[in-house]
């Protein structure tokens, strides 16, 4: 069993896995416990009832204000909330703070400028990796903007775009690109050479070439860096967010923060890190879905609707921003939902069908 757990690149069994993921948990909230237990304070409570009906005169005030009433202690978490304090937090959030409609306006921001910045960071990404003219103008300059410290630019973005959901969507965009463009340009650089020469011996045109090899090819890894920088991207928007504190989770953790109020700030970064873990989720889904070869090696049922899946939720992302900023067309955000619901259920569908052929 030893040997088990400290060998080298070595697994554990799906059940032992599940065991010891199950103690790191109580280890890890026992540790938190811990700490705030050690950072609490002892706050006296002053009784201002009984220090205002003794007060008969000023100069008995006066001397009450010089040394007030207390009525014993209690215990305070100034650093480090406990965590069931966290837990009891989010009925507050959920009722007084409106947690749920927050946390969707960031997760709507967060898909619209990755929407943004891949549809901006394909087309450039193959320019300049595919065509050696445009890597020698500009690739020195793309990649000297991941140098660029973005939060330092908040203020040309608002003269830009305003104080507006566009402002922190063209922020969020602009902090991926400028990571996603490189990463384009090294991935079409890394596709290796034999199958370049397959289909030229087969006669394939560029245009052929990179429809049926570089875009594919570079798809296959990219998605694996899209789902890297969902990360950054969720620190990006809580920056934007705190521009414009009119909604979203990060203008709530910057209210809540002000006002001392620990647990609900813990508790919202627990939401945030949840919502990570599902996008990453969602993204590995999507993988398996446009690109079955790197997991299997013979068809899987489920796939077609995957595929379907994925894009009924492309189209409704299309949807949401035509409603939004173009068209201005209330139907076509009612479409949009059918859209989004639509591919989830069919995502859902195709996951249940492939991990069903699996377990056989």
């Amino acid at each position: 069993m030893i040997k088990e757990w400290f060998a080298l690149r070595g697994k554990l069994s799906e059940q032992s896995q599940i065991i010891y993921t199950l103690i790191g948990f109580i280890i890890t909230i026992a540790l938190w416990w811990i700490l705030a237990e050690s950072f609490a304070v002892n706050k006296a409570i002053y009784n201002d009832s009984e220090l205002l009906s003794n007060s008969d005169s000023l100069s008995v005030l006066d001397t009450g204000l010089r040394t007030p009433v207390t009525s014993g202690t209690e215990k305070v978490y100034p650093l480090l909330p406990r965590p069931d304090h966290v837990l009891k937090s989010f009925g507050d959030l959920v009722s007084k703070d409106q947690l749920g409609s927050n946390t969707l306006h960031s997760i709507w921001l967060n898909v619209q400028g990755y929407f943004w910045a891949i549809l901006i960071s394909l087309p450039l990404g193959f320019l300049l990796g595919l065509f050696p003219i445009f890597k020698s103008l500009f690739s020195k300059q793309v990649d000297a903007l991941r140098y660029l410290p973005l939060s330092a630019l908040t203020g040309l973005f608002i003269i830009w775009f305003g104080l507006g959901d566009p402002m922190k969507i063209a922020f969020l965009a602009v902090g991926i690109v400028v990571y996603l463009i490189p990463v384009v340009v090294q991935r079409v650089g890394e596709l290796e050479e034999v199958y370049m020469q397959t289909a030229y011996t087969m006669g394939a045109s560029k245009w052929q070439l990179i429809k049926t090899v570089f875009f594919p090819g570079v798809m296959v890894k990219l998605i694996d860096d899209i789902r890297v920088l969902t990360a950054i991207s969720w620190t990006y928007i809580i920056i934007a967010e705190l521009l414009n504190k009119e909604m979203g989770i990060g203008s709530l953790i910057y209210t809540k923060s002000r006002q001392g109020q620990i647990d609900k700030v813990f508790a919202c970064l627990i939401v945030i890190i949840f919502i990570g873990l599902l996008q990453d989720k969602l993204f590995a889904l999507i993988d398996r879905m446009i690109n079955p070869h790197k997991y299997y090696k013979i068809k899987q049922a489920g796939l077609s609707e995957g595929n379907i899946g994925v894009i009924a939720i492309l189209l409704a992302i299309v949807c949401g921003i035509l409603c939004n900023y173009f068209l201005k067309i209330s139907i076509l955000c009612t479409v949009g939902w059918l859209l989004f619901a639509a591919g989830m259920l069919a995502m859902i569908y195709a996951y249940f069908l492939m991990s069903k052929n699996v377990s056989k």
